[in-house]
């Protein structure tokens, strides 16, 4: 009976999530924070953070990947919002399998798609480097903008669409001062589900460009993976965990400030 009873409490069933969520989330997290400000010997030290302002080479990848990430995340926008409001637009049964097409290639291992496009420009006889990198990036993390924006746009009241056309508004006005401004939440999370990964990937531009180019990831692979660089490669990525907390709190109060203002 007692574990009858333990079984049907609903809370009990988040005890799994909470053991995963402290073992391989928050412990990892934990660690590298305490790594990050060590020497070699255990000591404490600031010397990891300053030298990656010190070191020319790390901060002019970390230049070159906000870059990278910015024009990829430029891409994606213009690429996946026309896409997602056709798609939004669909017929419900053909928009959602479209929509199904578009993220099908998220199944699919990103090694295995960056090889893809390897084999696709070999096919082509386009030769790797900075534009396989650009077009790869924009390929693999393309779903990520479109699926939020479309997801936003489906949830927008019709009502509102209604009353504009009703008042007078054009095809050109409704889209401007309803759909738009209200899709801009979706947009928000697609910029953060693309420009931020972009960043810190290394396996792609690794693959894409034949390890020529080199982004913010691949530094920190390389100092992680080596014992008598290992701090300073931690210290790297709670740089990067910062970056990602700060522009998550500054999103959700963007996001939170565009639901509440209504339209334009």
């Amino acid at each position: 009976m007692k574990l009858k009873g333990t079984l049907m409490k609903r809370s009990n069933w988040a005890i799994p999530y909470a053991l995963f969520l402290v073992l391989f989330v928050v412990l990892p997290l934990l660690l590298i924070g305490v790594y990050a400000f060590r020497t070699n010997t255990g000591s404490f030290t600031l010397v990891n953070f300053t030298k990656f302002v010190q070191q020319t080479e790390t901060l002019n990848t970390f230049i070159y990947s906000i870059g990278i990430a910015l024009i990829t995340t430029c891409l994606c926008i213009l690429i996946g919002y026309p896409a997602a409001y056709i798609l939004s637009n669909s017929e419900l049964t053909r928009g959602r399998t479209l929509v199904m097409l578009f993220i099908l290639p998220m199944w699919i291992n990103i090694l295995m798609r960056s090889l893809a496009t390897v084999a696709l420009f070999d096919f082509m006889h386009l030769q790797l480097g900075e534009g396989a990198l650009i077009f790869g990036l924009v390929y693999d993390f393309l779903p990520f903008m479109i699926y939020p924006i479309y997801n936003t746009i489906q949830k927008i009241d019709k009502s509102y669409i209604e009353a504009a056309q009703d008042l007078g508004a054009t095809r050109t006005q409704v889209f401007t001062k309803v759909i738009f401004p209200l899709s801009v939440p979706g947009i928000v999370s697609g910029i953060m589900m693309v420009f931020l990964p972009t960043i810190s990937t290394f396996a792609i531009s690794e693959i894409l460009t034949l390890n020529n180019k080199r982004l913010f990831g691949s530094i920190i692979q390389d100092n992680m993976m080596m014992s008598d660089t290992m701090n300073y490669g931690a210290a790297l990525s709670l740089i990067m965990l910062i970056i990602i907390a700060i522009t998550t709190v500054l999103s959700s109060s963007d996001s939170e400030e565009l639901n509440e203002g209504g339209l334009i």
